[in-house]
């Protein structure tokens, strides 16, 4: 499958906040965005233009399909499932992209960041209900057991991205350090989802 493989703080430097892609890194001194904190090109640093109401919501979409790192189709087809479900459009989207296996990974924090999530996932390190799961799109059911192999324990990376967990402020995840695994509790709602999005600006775009 086609994945974007340019530099990922390129992508925070263009939607003008930081999205977080790189882990620890973005907390760091190293981070790109700290240093350039305006948009990447000749002329990013002179670029004051009034943005339209297409271009804030264009920006809201492409902002929020970075931080989950999924191409165009790719999201275009989980609005489609957000607008069929019962409910809220945009907070059905933000579900379905919450609840993503390569999502719940790095909400649990067995990963730095959701690239990375996605690798883990990629190298068949996980499973879920004691079934190996390789597909970073794969929709984590409620109650749904995700957990380290055995083989891949001694994992650094996931040593490593524990030590930075968050997991516990999430009351719809259950987190087992010591038995590296995990548990989709409940799908959460949307003032559960910690993504800094205005997810009404992408309904309104699609909806044009």
């Amino acid at each position: 499958m086609a994945r974007y493989t340019g530099p990922n703080c390129k992508l925070c430097r263009r939607e003008g906040e930081k999205l977080f892609l790189k882990g620890g890194r973005c907390l760091s001194e190293k981070c790109a965005f700290e240093k350039r904190a305006y948009a990447p090109g000749q002329h990013g640093q002179n670029m004051r233009r009034k943005v339209s109401e297409y271009g804030l919501q264009l920006r809201e979409k492409q902002k929020v399909r970075r931080i989950y790192g999924i191409l165009e189709n790719q999201f275009h087809n989980y609005f489609v499932k957000a607008d069929r479900k019962k409910g809220i459009t945009g907070e059905n989207l933000l579900q379905l992209l919450e609840c993503r296996l390569d999502n719940i990974v790095y909400r649990l924090g067995f990963a730095p960041s959701r690239k990375s999530a996605r690798q883990l996932v990629r190298h068949r390190h996980l499973t879920v209900n004691g079934k190996i799961v390789d597909i970073p799109s794969y929709q984590v059911r409620a109650n749904d057991i995700i957990k380290v192999k055995d083989k891949s324990k001694s994992l650094d990376i996931i040593h490593l991205a524990l030590k930075d967990s968050h997991a516990d402020d999430l009351a719809w995840l259950r987190l087992n350090k010591a038995g590296l695994e995990g548990e989709l509790l409940g799908i959460p709602k949307r003032d559960e989802i910690p993504t800094p999005a205005q997810e009404q600006l992408i309904v309104e775009l699609y909806s044009k």
